[in-house]
């Protein structure tokens, strides 16, 4: 496993803690301290762990596990893969913190640093994404299948 798939899965992991220990904030709040939370804790908390943990463990895995780019693959770029690893990361801990602190105080300017954070996580998706498109074909089992092989 080389280094940006390592990356792209430990992040995963740390930002599954941060939604986890999230939950566990929210659930004592609500039910032991009796002062509940608004919708932005409720998003930073999802948004943590489905974009957070869940998207870039699939990335990370994708990265690793899909066969590699042909010689020619124009697209396929590490730098661009490298940089899309950074994009994602920053963007998804700025919009956790922003939303987070949007529980306390929402302003216009909190608002607005959200929108610029989730921007930046859709362009990291489909930059990575586009970079990897060549990488999803065959590698054997379009032999398989020709002869009549179901999976």
């Amino acid at each position: 496993m080389f280094s940006t798939v390592r990356y792209f899965i430990k992040t995963s992991i740390i930002f599954l803690l941060i939604g986890i220990l999230t939950g566990l904030y929210m659930s004592i709040s609500k039910y032991i301290l009796n002062i509940g939370y608004s919708q932005e804790l409720i998003s930073a908390h999802t948004h943590i762990i489905l974009v957070g943990s869940v998207m870039m463990m699939i990335m990370g895995v994708a990265l690793w596990f899909f066969p590699r780019a042909d010689k020619d693959d124009k697209k396929y770029n590490p730098d661009l893969i490298l940089s899309t690893y950074w994009i994602m990361t920053i963007s998804t801990a700025l919009r956790f913190i922003f939303q987070v602190s949007a529980n306390f105080f929402l302003s216009d300017v909190l608002r607005k640093l959200i929108a610029i954070s989730t921007i930046f996580q859709v362009l990291a998706m489909i930059l990575f994404f586009y970079s990897m498109w060549g990488r999803i074909r065959p590698v054997g089992s379009q032999f398989r299948e020709a002869k009549g092989e179901k999976f």
